[in-house]
Formats: C-alpha cells, structure tokens, sequence
C-alpha cells in the first residue's frame, strides 16, 4: 500500500474496490476498513491540494467527495470516528468552494429518524464545524462566520430537542434511550460551542447567541439536578459529567475569546459559581472538575484586564467601565469574606484520603503535594490559585479578614483535636500564599521568633502537618520578609527537622557564611535522605537542594562531598530508565565540578563517560541529557588541570553535533575554544581538519550572531598558536580577507574579520603574504590593488571595531606593515597613522605623578586575583587565559613603544627629508597629538 501511494486512482482504489465500497462493505474484515480509512485519511495532507506532488485529479477528487457523504451508518465508532475526521480534512481544503453541498447534505442527515445515521452524520458535523472554526485566514474567517449565520439557527434547535428529549427519558426512567439522547445533545452542544465561540465578530448583538448563553445556565442547573437522580453507576452518569463540563467550556471560550461580549453575563455567572461553589447549593450536586471550572471562571473574571479600568478613568472605554461597576457591586465585602473562609477552611483543608496516604506512603503524598501530574488538574491547586488572584484583587477588604483567622489561632493547639490542626495548617498556608500582599501587615520576625519556632519544636506525631506546613511558610517568606540574624535559627530548626526525616525539602536563600557551621551536617543528612527515597522526582528534588548547597558554597564543599561522589555512579545506573533524573544528576555534577575545581579530575572515570552519553546525538537519551550535557562537558573543561587522551576523545561527538545546528550552538563553541585554550597544539592537530570543515559548511548557512561565534573560536586559533593556526585554518582566511575588501556590511562581523586578519598580518607576515597573492590570484587583481582596498576599507571602517584590545591589534597589525617602500603602503600611511593615534587615545593613561603616558592593557606578570566572598574563585581556563594574554602583542607590546620604533625605521629608509614629506600627508591636529603622546623618546 505504502509503494502504490503516489499511483493514479489509489484512493478511488481504496474507497471503491470493483463495485463494493470498503467503507460501508460491513462484510469485510475490521481491520481492512480500518487501514482503507487511515491510509485515506493521512494521504488528504499529502496529495490532495493541487500544488502538491502527485497530487489527486480534480475528476477523482469529485468522485471521492460524492462517495464520501452518501450514506452514514459505519456501526464500528473507531472507524466512524476516522471517517469523520477524514470528512473534515477535505473540508478544510474544499468546503465551501468546491464542495458546497457537504454542510446541507449534514444537514439533512441528522434529521432522519435512524438512530445510528443521526448520530454518524451528526458526529461527521462536528468535526467538519471544529476544523472550519480552527481556520484563521481573514478570508477563511469571512467564510465561516457566513456558515455560522445560516446554519446557527438549526444547530440551536437541534440542541433543544435533543435536551428536551433526554430530560424527559430520565424522568421516565428510561436511562438506555436516555444514554442515547445524550449523546446526541453532547455533540450538538460541541457543534454549538464551535459555532458560538468562533462564529461571530460581535456576539453580543445577535439576540440567539446571547439567548443560547442564558440558556446554557438554565440547562446546567437542570443536569445538575439530574445528577441527583442517576445513580454513580449508571450508563448516563459519566457521560451527564462529561456534558456539565461542556456547558462550562462554552462559558470560559466565550469569556476568553469575547470578553466586552460577555460583560452581560458577568453577574450571571458569578452568582451561578459562587452559589454552587460557597453555598449550600452545591451539595450533594457539585463534583471535583465542575467546581474547579467553576473556580476558573471567577477567576478569569476577576484578572480579566479587559474589565479593569486605567489609572486614568478617562482612558478606559464605556465597556470597560461596565464590566468594572458589575464585578465591584457583586464582590461585597460580605461575599468575599465568605469566599475567603470558604477557600481556607473548607478548600485547604487536608483531605482523609490525603492524610492517610501522607501516613502510607509519604514520598507519593509530597510528589503529589509539591507538583505530581495529578496534582496540576486536581482541585486543590485551582483553589490556591483562586485565593491568590483575588486576594491580590481585593487585598485591602481580605488582609483583615486573613489576619483575624492567623489571630484566632495564636497559642497551643489541642493535639486530640484533629479538625484544629488541619485548619491551622489551611491558614498557614493562605498567609503562605499572599505573602507578597501581606509584606506591611505581618511582622514576620516577631511571628517566628514568638509562635512559629516554637512550633516547629512541638514533636507530637499529630502536630505533623504543623510542623510541615510551617516550614514550608518560612520557606514563602524568606525572600519578602525575613532578618538575616534570624538564619542561624531556622538552620538548627531544619537540621532538627531533616535528622527527623519529618521535612518537605525546600529551597532556602541562604547567606554563606551564616550556613557554613551548619554545611558538614545539613549536606550529610541531605545525602541520607537522597540514598533513602526510592521515588524518581523525590530523588530530583533532592539532589536539586544538593545542587543549591553546592553552587552557594563552591569550594568549601570539598571535604563532604566524597559521599555524594560514590555514591552518583550507583544512581546513574539505576536511572538508565528516568533521563529526568539524570538531568537532575548531571546539573548536581555541574555544581560539583565547579566546587571541586582542578580536583574534579579525579571524577572522570565516572565523569567522562557520562558527558560521552549525554551529548553523542546517536543515543536517544540525548533529546533529554543534550542541554546539561553540554553543560557540564563545558565546566569539566574550565576546571581541567591538563588535557587527557580521554577528554580529547570525547570531542569526536562535536562533529554531529555541530550539523544539527541548534540552539546548543553557542554552548559548542564555548567547548571548542575551552579545547583551544586547553591545549592547542595537541587539539588542533587532532580536529583541526575537521573543524575547518564543520566551520566551512555552518558559515554558508547560518545567523550572522553565528557567523561571529564561529569567527571568534578562529580568532582564539590564532591566538594560541599564530604559526600553525593560520595553517590549519587556511581553508577560511580567503573569505575572510574579501569579505574586507568587499566592506561586510554587518559591524559585529567586519569587527571579527579585522580581528582575525589583524592577528595573521601582525604574528604570521609570511602566511599573511601567502595569503594575498592567493587572494589576488582568485580575484585577478594585482597583489597590491588587494593590498590597497584592503587598508583603505580598514581604516574606513575603524569605527565598527569596540573592543579595545581589537582597536590596539588593528593598530599594531597596520604600523606592522612599516617600514616600507611599498607605494601601495606610503599612499596608506595617513590612514595608518590616524588608526595608530586612535589606538594611542583608547589604551594611552596619564601617570598624575609623573606627567607621562603608559600603556594601560600591559601585563608584565600573572597575579592569582583576589575574590570577595561573594565572587566565584578563578577557574583553571581563567588563569589559561591569563597565560596566554602574557604571550598576546596586545598585553606585551607598548603601543607607544612600537609606534616610534615603525616610525624611526620608516624614518631611517626613506631618509629625512623623504620621512618629512610622508609625514606631511598627515593632518596637523593628529601630528600634535601623536608628538604628545611620544614625549620623552
């Protein structure tokens, strides 16, 4: 089948096989119609437009149209399922142009009586109504809503009677027709969801759109009564649930998609979400997901930044105004004080179930706790988010009521009085959750030092999810209000905590110094934690607070982290299955290297082979480890002591690394010239071939952002090692050189090519030679034309160059040049003078004391720099690159020193009065200033 797809009448072949449709030939087996109709469905994106190759025939195309919608009663739901949304696929290409009669012919057909044709050709509607409304040209909107207007009429009136007629079977009892009428009312209201939502410019002037609205308010409160009477286990019961969430999505689609046009329903649903949600009301009626809707709606209501007017009243639109004056006379101070206690000591409230699995199986509580799956569509999650939102809304009128709750419960608490302590713990939690807005009501120091301390003391077994929840508090409140004198005492607290194994691992600031005397304990007990859970995103969790420690305290981690050194390689292993954990594990390794420094060497036989895995792109654990990878490849390498054979190895990844062409780019390139500042020679002679290659073929196509990074990693070549590099590089510099003569229109890459020419022309002149009269060769110029355009497009375009390490190498790259009787070079001397005293002007500082000038970017020795506590000790590559700046012309040549040295001997050349008619060229105002500056020689 999969060789026959591009062959003339394929599809009719599937569709009509002789004079038997596969479709609707019930007699064959399942399993061929099944593949008839996935092999016609997936073959619409490919070859039914006209532009496509291979392309179906407009001939057999009509042909598969008309066979497609001439009858609907597939009895199998998977395959009527795939026919429907094979119908909407050609929909979506030819409906309305080429297939204007599909909408009537649906139409028609979810009039008939056969209980089985009226559902498929209703189902078919739907999908033909969801992928016409998904469309988002102008053109293809226009169209849509015209199908809108002519068909929402009916599609309302379908809606009815199928509603009708189901809400009178269950009142007789009957649930199978029942189950039967609603379904069909499921997939009316789908179709009328589309259409409402999607169907309309400004809804809220067609009174049937606005009637439907206030309809589906009616209708809920009818299914949720209904709900009363059905039993759990009825057919009807999770399909009347999957309906009563439907009619809550058309509510949210239409608030987001149309909020002016929902103003009028503002009241309406407020009134309707909080009677069922923090009333009486709801009882007995309400479930988990509608509550949680229900919750998203006011809570979309009360951010929605179309109904909150502008600091200046003036500025916002009548509509604005509108919606604002209704949420305000709604949200009184009665009714969110009652939304309030209601969130906190109802919502809040640990559940039984909850607390008996915290008891059964504490690691599956506290993953479901902190951020399960489960947990971001479950209930409680939604309520934080709800109480957050308005009490961020209505915090002036909410902070007293909060406060009074936090009062109320000062002092003891009766530890036989189960319902207390949970309703502690849902208070804490609520002041947990706004502490931002209650930053000027609670005087959090006092609060610790006076209540929460001692609680966090208070050992009954009981007072457990006190302890919990009030570590967790301090946890909210430490980054808005929190003494840094307090510290030493929560780190004892927690220390007691984590030795009770009685502790939700939070992420703490913490300043160093005052968490040193506490590092050897807490990183002990952290590390028997990690080796006790047995839970994947526990272990993460974990090792992430590791991580954390390990970052803040850099170096003085070292004595304790043998341990965690031995005992890693047990869990990479173990997490060959779970590749988040091991990104877990690889940025615990990041953190641990740059703690270890030059002492990292000893992990490599663990270290190496992980880096080896995480970023060979022919494993399929690289689509999770690449990034980390990467990471911790390129810190192994800033903290390397020395190049090993090992090390060296790896690098055979970079290749296809580098054709993939990702956003990983830029971490490559740092590795590669972490490689270069490494060992040069010995890296270069490996991949220096290669990487030419690589670099060859990424500066055809690539951003100009990339184009430099690549520049720079050839620029760093020739800076640690300008004999050999231009050598091993040679494939590259030609481009380079013309793309300054040609004058690269981008600054950032016309800097980086007169980096690179610079370095060749002022530490390689013989290969720089090589290179022009290659140059001039490709070019078919003369050697010193090239040699011309070349200084002159220099000095024109000085001004891109901003580095000043970059303006002295051009500088001394170009007075290199002298002296000279070149003509070529002597017409250029002005030019190369003003570059010379631009560069005198950026690196040239007075000496107060003396009245003379000294070149400001001289290093003369290496000084192992001094670190504040807050700054991160030098790593190996630092002090590399320090080496390597005391053998860079830029950092051991004194401009002005070489300066006068290029002019004497230009000087002796031409002879006196030959130099004072070069010299003339000049203008006066730069000769002042370079005979200012060379003072004293």
């Amino acid at each position: 089948l999969e060789q026959f797809l591009t062959q003339s009448f394929f599809f009719s072949f599937l569709f009509v096989f002789g004079k038997q449709n596969i479709f609707t030939n019930h007699s064959l087996d399942v399993n061929v119609r099944w593949l008839a109709v996935l092999y016609f469905k997936n073959g619409i994106d490919r070859y039914w437009r006209r532009i496509t190759p291979h392309a179906l025939s407009e001939e057999e195309k009509t042909t598969l149209r008309a066979g497609l919608i001439t009858n609907f009663n597939e009895p199998v739901n998977q395959i009527a399922t795939q026919i429907s949304v094979l119908i909407a696929k050609v929909a979506r290409v030819d409906c309305p142009r080429q297939w204007p009669e599909l909408i009537p012919t649906l139409v028609e057909s979810v009039k008939v009586q056969d209980d089985l044709q009226q559902h498929r050709a209703l189902l078919t509607f739907y999908h033909v109504t969801k992928t016409l409304a998904s469309k988002r040209l102008a053109a293809d909107r226009k169209l849509f809503y015209d199908l809108t207007s002519s068909i929402y009429s009916f599609a309302c009136s379908l809606w009815n009677h199928h509603t009708d007629t189901f809400l009178q079977q269950i009142c007789t009892g009957d649930e199978a027709a029942a189950a039967n009428s609603l379904e069909r009312t499921l997939l009316s209201l789908k179709v009328l969801r589309k259409l409402t939502v999607h169907g309309f410019v400004e809804p809220h002037w067609n009174a049937e759109v606005m009637g439907f609205l206030h309809a589906v308010f009616e209708r809920l409160k009818q299914f949720l009564e209904c709900s009363r009477s059905i039993r759990a286990e009825s057919i009807c019961r999770d399909r009347l649930e999957k309906t009563i969430i439907l009619f809550t999505k058309v509510i949210l689609d239409f608030l987001d998609q149309h909020p002016f046009s929902f103003t009028a329903l503002i009241q309406r649903s407020l009134e309707f979400s909080v009677s069922y949600v923090f009333t009486e009301a709801g009882e007995g009626v309400v479930f988990e997901q509608f509550i949680v809707q229900c919750m998203n709606l006011i809570k979309m209501i009360v951010k929605n930044y179309a109904y909150k007017p502008s600091k200046n009243i003036e500025d916002s639109s009548p509509e604005t105004l509108e919606a604002h004056k209704i949420k305000t006379a709604f949200f009184t101070y009665p009714t969110l004080m009652e939304i309030c206690r209601r969130l906190v000591t109802h919502y809040f409230l640990l559940t039984k179930e909850e607390l008996t699995m915290w008891e059964e199986d504490p690691e599956s509580f506290t993953v479901e706790e902190t951020g399960g799956d489960s947990w971001k569509y479950s209930l409680r999650p939604c309520t934080e988010v709800l109480f957050i939102d308005i009490f961020h809304e209505y915090n002036q009128t909410l902070t007293p009521v909060l406060l009074e709750m936090v009062h109320s419960l000062q002092g003891s608490t009766d530890m036989e009085n189960t319902n207390a302590i949970l309703i502690k713990d849902a208070v804490y939690n609520a002041v947990g959750l706004a502490a931002y807005e209650l930053f000027d009501s609670v005087d959090f120091d006092q609060w610790f030092k006076n209540q929460l301390l001692a609680e966090l003391q208070v050992s009954h077994d009981r007072y457990k999810p006190i302890r919990r929840r009030v570590i967790w508090l301090i946890g909210q409140w430490i980054s808005v209000k929190f003494k840094s004198d307090l510290r030493p005492v929560l780190y004892e607290a927690i220390r007691n905590l984590l030795q009770d194994r009685d502790l939700v691992v939070n992420d703490f600031e913490f300043r160093t110094d005052q968490f040193l005397p506490y590092l050897e304990s807490m990183f002990t007990l952290l590390f028997q934690l990690l080796q006790e859970v047995t839970q994947c995103d526990t272990k993460m969790h974990v090792l992430h607070v590791l991580s954390c420690v390990i970052e803040r305290v850099n170096m003085q981690i070292r004595p304790y982290v043998g341990c965690l050194v031995q005992y890693l390689p047990l869990l990479w292993k173990q997490s060959e299955e779970h590749n988040m954990l091991r990104c877990a594990i690889l940025t615990t390794l990041i953190h641990l290297v740059q703690g270890l420094g030059a002492e990292s060497k000893n992990l490599y036989p663990f270290l190496l082979p992980v880096i080896q895995l995480s970023t060979d792109v022919s494993q399929p654990p690289h689509v999770y480890l690449l990034e980390d990878g990467l990471e911790l490849w390129l810190v192994t390498l800033e903290n390397s002591p020395c190049l090993t054979p090992e090390l060296l190895r790896i690098f055979q990844n970079m290749s296809a690394l580098l054709e993939l062409s990702s956003e990983n780019l830029k971490n490559c390139f740092k590795i590669i010239n972490a490689y270069i500042f490494l060992s040069s020679s010995e890296f270069l002679q490996m991949y220096a071939a290669d990487l030419c290659r690589s670099f060859c073929e990424l500066l055809k196509d690539i951003t100009t952002e990339g184009q430099v990074q690549v520049l720079k990693v050839v620029e760093n070549v020739l800076k640690a090692n300008p004999v050999l590099g231009p050598q091993m590089f040679q494939p590259l510099l030609p481009s380079v050189l013309r793309g300054i003569i040609d004058g690269e229109r981008y600054p950032v890459v016309m800097s980086t090519y007169l980096g690179i020419i610079g370095r060749v022309l002022l530490q390689n002149a013989r290969f720089f030679s090589l290179l022009l009269s290659q140059l001039a060769c490709e070019l078919g110029q003369e050697l010193d034309q090239i040699l011309g355009n070349m200084i002159e497009m220099w000095v024109d375009r000085m001004d891109n160059i901003t580095q000043p390490e970059r303006r002295k190498l051009s500088a001394l790259a170009l007075l290199s040049l002298l002296p000279s009787l070149n003509s070529v070079i002597q017409d250029k001397f002005c030019g190369i003078i003003n570059i010379a005293v631009e560069g005198l002007h950026d690196v040239m500082t007075e000496d107060s004391e003396t009245g003379t000038y000294k070149d400001c970017m001289l290093m003369s020795h290496f000084e192992e720099p001094k670190t504040t506590e807050d700054e991160e000790p030098p790593t190996e590559q630092d002090k590399r690159k320090k080496m390597l700046a005391l053998k860079d012309p830029v950092h051991t040549v004194s401009l002005q020193q070489f300066i006068y040295e290029k002019l004497k001997a230009q000087q002796e050349l031409l002879g006196e009065q030959g130099f004072h008619a070069l010299m003339e060229t000049v203008d006066t105002e730069i000769v002042a200033q370079l005979q200012e500056f060379l003072q004293g020689f």
